[in-house]
């Protein structure tokens, strides 16, 4: 079975369209594809990226998409005005430039420069905009956010599943716990997890695809390879194509074995 993936592309409409070319170059139209997660932010046009990704599930490409954790954060703010979420060690707003989260806001056209405080309890917490000359209050921009983002951008992000199983391969945003089935796996961990899976070389009897670990490039560990190659910092976005376990990298010149 032949499997192409896609890691995080974090709002590089670009960078995805030229992955997508490559993929369809390499393997034809109906190439299954599989969307590792965090869609949004850091990049300019997530919606644009969330579009695109609807737009090909409507017509029915065969692509599969998982959901990672900036797409949660992208939601619970939209639907809720959630700035932080507990695992983020830093307590920095979603908002803030780091996590990308007011690039995803200026793609759906509610623009400005945020502004923070940083009280007593840690949590940076989004204090007001400035657009134009204006200062604009947190409520407002929440109020815009959930008038500009479309219901079904919300819907579409909101209902994905967290892992993708095949006979050779565990697909996932960011990893696996050890020694724990599939099926018990903590959604936090399968979002979230660095420390305790980056490290081991536990043997998940199926090779491990995910992202969510910022690299300079595709990278196979032997029990797992990471395919987030730094988008959202403006490196490559670098689709995998699997043959079972096998796997290569594919570029304007073909395919280039990834191996351990």
């Amino acid at each position: 079975m032949t499997i192409y993936a896609i890691g995080d592309i974090h709002g590089q409409i670009d960078m995805l369209n030229h992955a997508l070319a490559l993929i369809e170059a390499d393997g034809g139209p109906d190439a299954h594809t599989v969307f590792i997660g965090d869609y949004t932010d850091r990049g300019l046009n997530s919606k644009s990226v969330i579009e695109t990704l609807i737009a090909g599930k409507a017509a029915g490409k065969n692509w599969s998409f998982l959901k990672g954790n900036h797409d949660r954060m992208f939601c619970d703010y939209v639907t809720s005005a959630i700035e932080h979420d507990p695992k983020v060690k830093s307590n920095i707003s979603w908002i803030n430039p780091r996590l990308g989260g007011a690039n995803t806001l200026a793609s759906y056209g509610v623009t400005g420069t945020p502004h923070f405080d940083h009280p007593l309890n840690g949590f940076e917490t989004l204090t007001r905009y400035t657009r134009n000359g204006e200062t604009i209050s947190p409520e407002t921009i929440a109020a815009e956010a959930r008038t500009a983002v479309r219901q079904s951008h919300i819907d579409f992000l909101s209902n994905l599943p967290l892992t993708l199983e095949t006979e050779d391969l565990i697909f996932v945003h960011a990893g696996l716990r050890p020694n724990i089935a599939i099926k018990d796996q903590d959604i936090e961990d399968l979002l979230w997890i660095r420390d305790g899976f980056l490290e081991t070389n536990h043997n998940f009897e199926r090779l491990v695809v995910h992202g969510h670990t910022a690299l300079d490039h595709p990278t196979h560990f032997g029990n797992r390879v990471d395919i987030d190659g730094g988008a959202g910092y403006g490196r490559p976005l670098v689709p995998v194509v699997f043959e079972g376990r096998d796997c290569c990298t594919l570029t304007d010149t073909g395919r280039v074995p990834l191996v351990a």
